[in-house]
């Protein structure tokens, strides 16, 4: 059984097919039997874990299983308090109502990468940065659930899916590395 961490960098698509305009995981890993478990969108970076086991593969990506994801989030502005309280509590996001979720403002992690192309950045308005760990993952849910508080999200970074984390396996952007799951 194999689980590769794999650190996705800015505009690559989740997928091993060939996208038109989009480089995809091909490009980075040539690892045959493998299927991300989980997606992340094109402008999204960060973990994502693939595996050959198909069992793995449900446990990680899919819901019933509350596997805890950690994103670190760069948001328009500063944070103030109720903010970052209405994205812990259940927020109604129109079309879903977001299950509470852990938000804390953190200061930027110093093993973070700069990003290719750089954001935009606005003398005017200052930039924060954001740790909000789901136990759900709907599509671009973090990046709605910000500009739904006020926030706008300008960098968005998966750092930890479960027990793997970005900060205790550092992976550049475009990097991979195998984990040994085998029983001992």
């Amino acid at each position: 059984m194999k689980l590769i961490l794999f650190n996705k960098p800015f505009q690559v698509m989740s997928q091993f097919s060939p996208h038109e305009t989009r480089p995809t995981l091909a490009e980075f890993i040539d690892v045959p039997g493998i299927y991300p478990a989980g997606r992340l969108d094109a402008d999204s970076e960060g973990l994502m874990l693939l595996t050959d086991d198909g069992k793995l593969q449900h446990k990680i990506s899919h819901p019933d299983h509350k596997e805890s994801k950690t994103y670190l989030v760069q948001v328009d502005g500063t944070p103030l308090p109720l903010q970052l309280q209405q994205l812990r509590q259940p927020l109604n996001l129109g079309d879903f109502i977001t299950q509470p979720c852990q938000a804390q403002q953190i200061e930027e992690p110093d093993w973070l990468w700069p990003r290719t192309p750089p954001i935009r950045n606005r003398a005017d308005i200052p930039t924060s940065w954001l740790a909000i760990t789901l136990k759900e993952g709907k599509n671009r849910q973090v990046r709605r659930m910000t500009a739904a508080v006020g926030l706008p999200t300008l960098r968005l970074i998966r750092s930890a899916i479960g027990p793997y984390s970005l900060a205790s396996h550092p992976l550049l952007p475009g990097d991979w590395m195998e984990i040994d799951l085998a029983p001992r």
